[in-house]
C-alpha cells in the first residue's frame, strides 16, 4: 500500500453517502478503495452488513483489475443523520429510492445541514434535477451523478444539471469522478433518463415485445446481444466505425428506420440540417481520436482483446472462443522431429502488437508461454491430450530457467525447437531454444523440469502405456543430439 496523500488528482478527503444500498455500497466501494474517508447514512438495520459484503467483492475485483498498488483504504464510519453524513466533507452522494418526495427531502437536509460550496449529488436513475433541486438552500450547488451497477467497476458516470445548477460544479465533479477512475460524461440538456438509460431502455423495450410474441426467449435475448453487438459497442461504441462523416451519412441514409423490424417506430426529421450536424460530429470524433491503423483493423483488436479476456473467464462468447481453439488443437497434425532424431518444433508464430511492453519489444512473461506452449507441442507428439490428461494424467512444471539472448519485436516470425535431455519414470527435462525466423542465433532459451501426476490420485506418480513408450523412444532419438551450451547454467557475476 502506499499513502493515500500521494495519490494524483482531485481526491475530496471524504465522501458523505445517504443510502448504502446496491448503489449507495458501490459508491462507498468506489470511495474507500480509492482512499476517500466515507461517512455513511442508512437507517437500515442490516446496512453496515451489506456495505462491508459489497466492499469484500470490490477489492476481489480491484485484485483481478490492476496489478497497481492501492492507496491506503479509507475509513468508513456510520452515523446516525443526515447532517453527520455531510459535515465535512467535500462530496455528498444521495442514493435513496427513486422517489421524488423521499430524494427531495433528503436533499433539502443534506443542503442546510452542509452549508454553501459542498457538492452535492444524486445517483437517480432518471428525474430531472431541477426537480430535485428545488427545495434546496444551495441548489447552485446540486447536479445529478448517475452511476452503473456494478459502481466499482462500471466507468461511466452521467453528470446532468438543472436550472439553477453553477456550470463550475459540474467541472469540479467530474474532476472527482476522474480521479476515483471514472469516465464522466456531461448531458448536455435535461431529460429524463438521461443518455444511457434512454438507450437501454430502447432495446429493453423491444426485447419485451419479442417476448411478448413468443419471437425469442430470454436466453435468447440475452445471446442475441452478448454474442453480436454487445461485444462490438463493448470494444469501439455505436458509431466510430462511421469512421467520418461520408460514412455517417452513408449509414444514415442507408439504414436509419428503412425497415419495418422494430416496435418503436417514430424517426427525427432526417432532413439536411440533421444529415449535416451528425456527419461534423462523426468528423469531429475521428480527428479527437485518430486511430495509428485502419479503423476496421482497430475495431478487430479491440474485439480480440474483449473475447480473451472472456475467453479467461470460459463464460459466452470466450468459452465459444475456447471451444473453436480446442477443435483447431484436434486438427493440428501430430508433430515431427525438425530432420531424422532433431529436436521438435512448434508451428511459426507471428508476435503480436500487444506482446510488447514499453520498452518496445516482448514482454518476458510471453517467452515462458511460447516455451509452454513448445511443451504442449512435445505432450502432444507423445499423446497426452486433453481425454488423456482427465483421464490418465500429465506433466506439470516445477522448475524453469529462462535465458534472454536477444530481443524481439511485432512482426518477428518465431519458432521453438525442443529437446529432451532426461526422462524417468516421473520426470522430464527438457531443453527449448527459440529463434527468429531466418536468424540461426538464438533469442532465448528455456529448461524445465517437469513432473507426471496422476488424474485420480493428484500425486506424482510412473507414466503408463503408450505415453511412456513414445516419450522413452523420443528421448532415445533426441540422446544423439549435441548437449545445448546452456544446459544448467547459473545466473551469477563472472
Amino acid at each position: 500500500m502506499v499513502d493515500k496523500s500521494n495519490i494524483a488528482g482531485r481526491l475530496p478527503r471524504a465522501a458523505g453517502l445517504l443510502g448504502g444500498g446496491v448503489i449507495g455500497g458501490g459508491w462507498a466501494a468506489r470511495f474507500l478503495l480509492n482512499g476517500v474517508d466515507v461517512q455513511l447514512y442508512d437507517p437500515a438495520p442490516n446496512a453496515v452488513e451489506y456495505v462491508q459484503k459489497v466492499l469484500a467483492n470490490a477489492r476481489r475485483a480491484y485484485r483481478r483489475l490492476t496489478q497497481v498498488p492501492l492507496p491506503a483504504e479509507g475509513a468508513l464510519a456510520v452515523v446516525n443523520s443526515v447532517a453527520d453524513a455531510v459535515r465535512g466533507v467535500e462530496l455528498v452522494q444521495e442514493n435513496a429510492p427513486e422517489r421524488l418526495d423521499l430524494k427531495q427531502q433528503l436533499l433539502a437536509t443534506a443542503s442546510q445541514a452542509a452549508g454553501p460550496g459542498t457538492l452535492i449529488c444524486s445517483s437517480t436513475s432518471g428525474l430531472r434535477p431541477s426537480l430535485l433541486q428545488a427545495g434546496m438552500d444551495h441548489p447552485e450547488s446540486f447536479l445529478v451523478a448517475h452511476p452503473f451497477q456494478p459502481v466499482y467497476l462500471l466507468p461511466l458516470v452521467e453528470l446532468c444539471g438543472g436550472q439553477r445548477t453553477a456550470p463550475e460544479m459540474l467541472e469540479r465533479a467530474a474532476a472527482i469522478f476522474r480521479a476515483v477512475g471514472m469516465h464522466p460524461l456531461v448531458v448536455r440538456k435535461e431529460v429524463e433518463g438521461f443518455i444511457a438509460n434512454r438507450l437501454q431502455e430502447a432495446v429493453s423495450r423491444e426485447a419485451l415485445w419479442l417476448l411478448q410474441d413468443d419471437l425469442a426467449t430470454v436466453q435468447e435475448l440475452d445471446d442475441a446481444v452478448r454474442y453480436s453487438w454487445g461485444l462490438r459497442r463493448a470494444a469501439i461504441g455505436a458509431y466510430r466505425m462511421a469512421d467520418g462523416a461520408a460514412g455517417m451519412r452513408q449509414n444514415i441514409e442507408r439504414w436509419a428506420f428503412k425497415w419495418p423490424w422494430s416496435r418503436l417506430t417514430d424517426a427525427p426529421d432526417m432532413n439536411r440540417a440533421f444529415l449535416d450536424k451528425a456527419a461534423e460530429q462523426a468528423d469531429e470524433q475521428v480527428k479527437a481520436d485518430p486511430f495509428d491503423i485502419p479503423a476496421a483493423q482497430k475495431r478487430d483488436d479491440l474485439l480480440v482483446a474483449v473475447l480473451q479476456g472472456l475467453r479467461s473467464q470460459g463464460y459466452g462468447p470466450g468459452e465459444t472462443l475456447a471451444r473453436w481453439e480446442r477443435g483447431l488443437r484436434e486438427r493440428v497434425p501430430r508433430p515431427h522431429p525438425t530432420t531424422g532424431s532433431g529436436p521438435l518444433r512448434t508451428p511459426t508464430a507471428e508476435m503480436p502488437s500487444d506482446w510488447i511492453d514499453g520498452n518496445g519489444h516482448v514482454n518476458e512473461s510471453r517467452y515462458l508461454q511460447l516455451f509452454s506452449g513448445a511443451t504442449g507441442t512435445l505432450e502432444r507428439y507423445i499423446g497426452i491430450d486433453g481425454e488423456h490428461r482427465s483421464s490418465c494424467g500429465g506433466y506439470y512444471t516445477v522448475e524453469t530457467h529462462l535465458s534472454h539472448l536477444g530481443e524481439l519485436y511485432v512482426g518477428d516470425r518465431v519458432q521453438v525447437l525442443t529437446q529432451i535431455l532426461g526422462v524417468d519414470d516421473k520426470r522430464l527435462h527438457l531443453f527449448h531454444v527459440l529463434r527468429r525466423e531466418g536468424d540461426e542465433r538464438p533469442v532465448a532459451t528455456g529448461e524445465q523440469m517437469l513432473i507426471y501426476v496422476n488424474a485420480a490420485t493428484r500425486r506424482s506418480g510412473p507414466v503408463q502405456g503408450k505415453v511412456r513408450e513414445r516419450v522413452l523412444e523420443l528421448a532415445r532419438l533426441h540422446a544423439t543430439l549435441p548437449r545445448p551450451e546452456r544446459v544448467g547454467a547459473s545466473i551469477g557475476l563472472r
